[in-house]
């Protein structure tokens, strides 16, 4: 089928589609189309098994590593008769996050279902020249629908028919008012889809008046198709998180393979047993790699996901929490994002009077012209005022007609008592050629007044007389400039301006119509409108802003409208550029690359043009959200690496594309959801670190005895014990410290940083090599003492006790650790309490420490221990004092 439909005539069309407009298609022509086209629903692609989604998650490299180091213990833990302890929690470990990601996944196979469900499940058809009800499915190409208000539209259609129609397209287009539709041909040769007056597209809503139109498209044809086709194609960006895990298990799977054979060789070449330092060289390879890394990141991940709840966002995949705090950019939309979705009367003006509805008079402070202006375009209107108990109300109707409704209302004037007093006996209502609408009510006098209102230029020509301050008088050369002029400067304000006129008759013309009625009319005033920003967006912006991110609006609003918006909430500042998506068409993705950042609005832009800019972001290794609530959002939703949807106002499509719901529909909210990704990110840094450092000390402490051949200070059973006890419960409380002061006054993490900066490797190393080697003192200590049973059961003491003290140090990388309260994380408290009990067991249980290898400790001993492990304490204050505890490229 071809494209440009809206540049054809209508008979052309109807010709190349073989279909009457009278009598519609026959019954055999359906069922032929029906075969060809197939149809009229969304085609999802081949979808993967739960299978499938559960073994991909087993393909990353630190995975790997863990898969073959439980296979190893395991074979120790037989060959020793320690059972398969270390190999089952490793093994559970890695079950439970792969069923997390399969559930995660899963998600990607809802978005075709939710642009499935927007289909309208009945449609008016002409078939045979009778109109007939079917069910969407079954219309195909060339069949002739019959729309009415309230309809939503089934297909793509060439409107052939077109009566005072409106379409509200802002879920497909972004535009925030319902659009004028007419069946004249568009001569231009490509015109974005928001300026389409002759097309009424798939899943859109009539608003207004009736039409009829030619099916040009259906299913996957269909512009929401063309959507669909592109969430399809669009691939999932790795999250920083993961890019990041997967450097780590790099990095710590080369460290161990090392370690396994470095300890081997030394230790064979000394004349141990072979099997024996296998058993010890794999041993320190697992201890190597933080098993409990990979699930403590997984849970702080999913505590996050339940603060976040609490704050308005539900956020749909776990890695997306830690997403939001690396964000650089973020791509908003401007309709119900930025702004209410609400058309908002701001500003009107009478014969030298200017009215601010933003900080709106009292009631009795409106003179008569104001109170004439306001009356004048209420009883002019088709909205309808529903009065609710406890002072409450709804509004239906055009988004135009229900912002006067409601600014009548905010100044005690309303509708249904106006009615009521003046009612409505006749009218003429708008059409797309006149531009303007007129009633005639009678009044209590008995006489008849013609309200009217329409656009400026079509108002002035029927008015011959103007109100000003009460009285009335002839219309001059001089009001219509001034008029003009405050017309033009509400223009350029991005305010939707409305005239209004009225004119008194002492009786009905035999016949009503335009030509009749609506001349010498008495010009009273203007009215200017718009879809206002939320208040709570510019703050918002602000902290975006002191945050290091950048703020971009696309849109598919009109420029001068988009960038009035973008103005008031501080998106566009002076020097800033606008474009249009006529513009991004012209860019190749080269220019656009060198240019993207220059601008802060794109305006009247497709779907496809907001994946392009979100990836030409990208391309510059910027970290990208994307916010938005329309049909039209959804490819760069699933396209940018954190997608934001409104849960109010937002489509399924938009929710299901999307990574986080905000459910407030606040822009403010996503500034929170930032600050809580960074506390997350930076809490699991300090888990990184705090395991790492750990293990270093364990490989260093077995490294140093191996070179020296002066035994084994630790049995595998006791490093496993040490790794189970720490890497679990104090590495998981650590990861639910509090946010730092600063942490929102910081710029984003570069993209590229990974987790080794130069500052993290040196903790690890100075931290590590502390407890390595106060753990080898105190071995030496208790060989020297009582021979290797007490050497290897104080150098487990210290080791163990010492990394649990050791996490105080880890709260923050400059200040003391003494300033901050041990009351300010409760959880960690308890963990390292818990903990401790656990190495206490095994130290001082008859039992257990029979099974463990461990002997006795008198309070000699004891004292050394506990003397040994407050060293790095000691150590890491001494160095943070020295501000060496940190490096330039990180906070």
């Amino acid at each position: 089928m071809k494209d440009r439909y809206y540049s054809q005539p209508v008979e052309e069309i109807l010709q190349q589609l073989k279909v009457s407009s009278d009598r519609g298609l026959s019954e055999d022509e359906v069922k032929e189309r029906l075969t060809r086209y197939g149809p009229n629903q969304l085609q999802s692609q081949k979808q993967k098994t739960l299978l499938m989604m559960f073994f991909e998650q087993f393909k990353s490299i630190m995975v790997v590593i863990l898969l073959i180091a439980a296979v190893v213990s395991g074979v120790i833990g037989v060959m020793e008769g320690e059972g398969l302890v270390e190999a089952f929690v490793i093994l559970a470990i890695l079950v439970i996050n792969a069923v997390i990601g399969t559930v995660q996944e899963k998600k990607a196979q809802s978005s075709l279902d939710a642009l499935n469900k927007m289909s309208s499940p009945h449609s008016k058809v002409l078939r045979e020249g009778q109109v007939t009800e079917i069910t969407s499915t079954e219309i195909v190409p060339g069949d002739i629908v019959v729309l009415d208000t309230g309809d939503i539209i089934p297909a793509d259609l060439r409107l052939i028919e077109a009566v005072n129609m409106k379409v509200q397209e802002s879920a497909l287009t972004g535009e925030s008012v319902p659009v004028e539709k007419s069946e004249e041909v568009l001569e231009a040769k490509e015109l974005p889809l928001g300026d389409r007056d002759n097309m009424a597209f798939s899943t859109s809503t009539v608003t207004y008046g009736r039409g009829k139109g030619v099916v040009v498209g259906t299913g996957m044809e269909t512009e929401v198709g063309k959507i669909a086709h592109m969430l399809q194609n669009t691939q999932d960006t790795e999250t920083p998180m993961s890019k990041r895990l997967g450097q780590l298990g790099k990095v710590l799977g080369y460290v161990a393979l090392g370690i396994c054979v470095f300890i081997f060789i030394i230790g064979v070449l000394y004349g141990n047993h072979w099997l024996e330092m296998l058993m010890m060289a794999v041993s320190l390879a697992v201890a190597a790699i933080p098993e409990g890394l990979q699930i403590v990141s997984t849970i702080v991940l999913a505590i996050g996901v339940q603060r976040l709840v609490k704050l308005n966002a539900i956020v749909r995949t776990l890695p997306s929490v830690e997403t939001l705090g690396s964000v650089t950019v973020i791509c908003s939309d401007k309709t119900g994002t930025l702004t209410q979705n609400k058309m908002t009367v701001v500003e009107g003006w009478t014969g030298g009077n200017r009215i601010d509805f933003r900080n709106p008079p009292l009631p009795e402070e409106l003179d008569s012209d104001e109170q004439m202006l306001l009356q004048s375009s209420l009883l002019c209107t088709d909205a309808h005022l529903k009065m609710l108990s406890g002072g409450e109300h709804e509004i239906a109707g055009d988004p135009t007609e229900t912002a006067i409704v409601a600014a009548a209302l905010g100044l005690k004037m309303d509708k249904n008592e106006l009615d009521s007093r003046f009612p409505r006996v006749e009218e003429v209502p708008f059409d797309s050629e006149r531009k303007r609408m007129s009633t005639i009510n009678r009044m209590e006098d008995g006489k008849f007044r013609v309200n009217l209102k329409g656009g400026l230029d079509e108002v002035l020509a029927v008015s011959s007389q103007i109100l000003i301050h009460g009285k009335v008088r002839p219309i001059t050369e001089e009001d219509s400039e001034t008029i003009k002029e405050e017309n033009q400067r509400m223009a350029q304000s991005a305010l939707r301006v409305l005239a209004v006129a009225y004119k008194d008759m002492e009786t009905l013309s035999d016949e009503v119509n335009a030509e009749t009625i609506e001349k010498d009319l008495i010009f009273v005033g203007l009215l200017g409108m718009i879809d206002p920003a939320r208040p709570e967006v510019v703050e918002a912006v602000k902290k975006c802003k002191t945050a290091g991110i950048r703020p971009v609006m696309i849109t598919g609003d009109h420029k001068v409208t988009a960038v009035a918006i973008a103005g008031e909430t501080g998106i566009y500042n002076e020097g800033d550029k606008a474009v249009t998506g006529t513009d991004v068409e012209e860019m190749d993705d080269d220019t656009l690359y060198r240019d993207v950042k220059a601008y802060s609005v794109y305006a009247r832009v497709a779907p496809e043009h907001k994946v392009r800019i979100v990836k030409a972001w990208q391309s510059h290794d910027d970290i990208v959200a994307m916010t938005g609530d329309g049909v039209n959002d959804a490819p760069a939703l699933k396209q940018a690496d954190i997608g934001v949807s409104m849960g109010v106002v937002g489509t399924e499509v938009a929710k299901e594309a999307s990574d986080v719901i905000l459910t407030d529909d606040n822009f403010a909210t996503i500034v929170s959801a930032v600050e809580e990704g960074r506390r997350i990110y930076d809490n699991i840094l300090k888990a990184i670190q705090f395991l790492l450092s750990a293990n270093v000390g364990e490989v260093l402490l077995i490294f140093i005895a191996s070179i020296a051949n002066i035994g084994n200070p630790l049995t595998p059973i006791l490093i496993l014990w040490i790794n189970l006890v720490t890497d679990s419960l104090p590495a998981l409380a650590l990861s639910m410290d509090p946010a730092d002061k600063d942490v929102m006054t910081r710029k984003p993490r570069d993209p590229k940083q990974g987790f080794f900066t130069r500052g993290m490797i040196r903790r690890i190393g100075y931290q590590g090599a502390t407890i390595g080697l106060i753990s080898l003192a105190a071995y030496i200590i208790g060989f020297k003492d009582g021979g290797q049973p007490l050497g290897q059961t104080m150098a487990f003491a210290v080791l163990g006790f010492s990394q649990l003290l050791h996490v105080r140090n880890l709260h923050s990388n400059r200040r003391s650790s003494f300033q901050t309260s041990i009351f300010s994380n409760k959880s960690l408290l308890g963990a390292i309490f818990l903990s401790a009990l656990l190495l206490f067991a095994v130290l001082v249980i008859p039992g257990v420490m029979e099974i463990f290898g461990v002997t006795a400790m008198d309070g000699t001993h004891w004292l050394y221990v506990g003397l040994l492990s407050l060293v790095p304490i000691v150590v890491v204050e001494l160095v943070k004092l020295m501000k060496f505890n940190h490096s330039k490229d990180e906070y």
